[in-house]
């Protein structure tokens, strides 16, 4: 069975909530449980969401849950412009093949709702055989980009796997 598979078991997706104010307790991560429901609904089994402060953490966070291989990483929070704003720098160079169109989508998504989403600086690609999205930070901005996701998931984890053909 394929890491990109959904019914891969317990571990096979993750979540990873970049937000400073989040991960020192001054607020609830909102974002985190949004995906992780959405994953569940989507037959994933994905871990508690990991809510790290922005920056540096985002990517030590990222690798750690590379480490466990899961299918899928979706990322939320760290994709606008403010200095501690890293995600996509923390995305980026663990990436060995992009898919721009998820992003491209997903912007265009949000653009409809607000001209902010024009601002997202996310990324989308593979990590060996495990899928990872960077969506923005709000709840909005997430389920926006989980809508994107919604026809696409189950397909793109086919052809990671290797078993849906072309």
């Amino acid at each position: 069975m394929s890491a990109c598979e959904p019914t891969a078991g317990p571990g096979a997706a993750a979540v990873v909530i970049a937000s400073t104010r989040a991960a020192l307790g001054v607020y609830p991560d909102r974002s985190g449980p949004i995906i992780q429901d959405w994953l569940a609904e989507h037959g994933f089994d994905a871990a508690a969401p990991v809510v790290v402060p922005d920056g540096e953490p985002v990517g030590a966070a990222l690798r750690a849950v590379l480490a466990q291989h899961p299918a899928v990483v979706i990322t939320s929070g760290g994709t606008g412009l403010s200095p501690t704003d890293q995600t996509p720098e923390m995305t980026r160079p663990l990436l060995e093949r992009e898919i721009p169109g998820i992003m491209e989508a997903i912007r265009a998504a949000g653009l409809a709702k607000t001209p902010m989403a024009a601002l997202s600086r996310g990324h989308a690609g593979l990590a060996g055989s495990t899928v990872i999205v960077n969506l923005p930070g709000s709840p909005s901005g997430v389920m926006d980009g989980l809508a994107v996701l919604d026809p696409l998931i189950i397909h793109l984890c086919e052809q990671v796997a290797g078993t849906h053909g072309h």
